[in-house]
């Protein structure tokens, strides 16, 4: 059971329709966000919504059986859309384009980037500069002294920064420096990070974890939602299968799935899912095609030179072709009533 509280709601009020919930067996959580303030309700026990419905201070209240409560439809059947400021939306019925290289190497690599981006009118930069490598020998980014080094550059022309944070130590430190943090696939279930950015008024994007379902993805979007961040993002990036003639396999059926659970935009990674530079475009007109809200996919002005997954990262041409795809394929989207 979720209630919305009205935002005029006064202490008693609110005490008294937490009396009244308890008394008949659930329990009760706080959760105060940028946009407003929720009761969460746990309990067995089916109950009549009208014995608490009338309530003053009371704006709305929902059954909802998920686990995931906050970020479920059942609630919110109004999609989430997400402002970063400057006219630059990520939200259902639209196409964002997020595009960038795997690690941040250089200020000429991040001009080069940034140019390529204005070139193409893409508003929204990747990166990283907090490297998860599974080998420890593998180049592991710039650090923060890269993050603010990007910022520069990137507030200079206009584009918002999405870029991974690994640990609760780094989140305050990145604050002032990035538009959207990114909780990437080995962190998904990291839950002290995830309680922690719950505590930011920055957009969170989730990537699904290297072998996690879709209900555990949105459970970990629940961790964030329920400290107070509604900002979210949810990413499908690829699974690990029993399949080994990909890096991993894009799962574009939880496209629409996560599309009926959730109100959160939904963004693809063809890069990460297939991480074979030459089906990565397929894969990211497919995304389009299953009803993404956007595709974040890798590039570098060569590939080849890069410090990290270069054999995934388009060059700048195929990135620009790429660009032009996805907006031609959405524009068919919208033309079929079932998407």
């Amino acid at each position: 059971m979720i209630i919305q509280l009205k935002l005029d709601i006064t202490e008693p009020q609110k005490e008294s329709i937490i009396l009244e919930i308890n008394q008949m067996g659930y329990k009760i959580t706080e959760v105060k966000t940028q946009l407003g303030e929720y009761l969460v309700g746990i309990g067995s026990k089916e109950i009549d919504i009208r014995r608490i419905g009338h309530k003053e201070g009371i704006q709305d209240i929902h059954i909802v059986s998920d686990e995931y409560k906050m970020v479920s439809k059942k609630w919110k059947a109004k999609p989430t859309s997400i402002d970063l400021g400057d006219g630059i939306l990520i939200k259902d019925g639209d196409m964002a384009i997020i595009a960038g290289p795997c690690s941040i190497e250089s200020e000429e690599q991040i001009k080069s980037v940034i140019q390529h981006l204005k070139d193409n009118g893409i508003t929204m930069m990747r990166g990283g500069v907090f490297k998860p490598r599974s080998s420890p020998y593998a180049f592991r980014g710039l650090g923060l002294e890269g993050l603010i080094l990007w910022y520069n550059l990137a507030r200079e022309a206009g584009i918002k920064i999405v870029t991974e944070v690994m640990q609760v130590s780094q989140i305050e430190e990145m604050y002032p420096y990035v538009d959207i943090y990114q909780v990437g696939a080995r962190n998904t279930q990291n839950f002290n990070l995830l309680d922690e950015l719950g505590k930011v008024d920055k957009a969170v994007m989730i990537k699904r974890g290297i072998s996690g379902t879709i209900e555990e993805l949105l459970q970990s979007a629940e961790y964030v939602f329920s400290g107070g961040n509604e900002k979210l993002i949810l990413c499908e990036r690829g699974i690990r299968t029993y399949e080994r003639a990909s890096r991993n396999t894009l799962d574009l059926n939880a496209v629409p799935i996560l599309k009926a659970k959730s109100h959160l935009p939904v963004i693809v990674d063809p890069s990460h899912g297939m991480g074979i530079r030459a089906y990565v475009p397929q894969m990211a007109l497919a995304g389009v095609m299953a009803g993404a809200d956007g595709i974040i996919y890798e590039t570098h002005q060569v590939p080849e030179l890069a410090y990290s997954d270069g054999q995934q990262t388009l060059d700048f041409a195929q990135s620009a072709l790429l660009a032009d795809q996805i907006r031609k394929t959405f524009a068919l989207r919208k033309t079929f009533s079932l998407l």
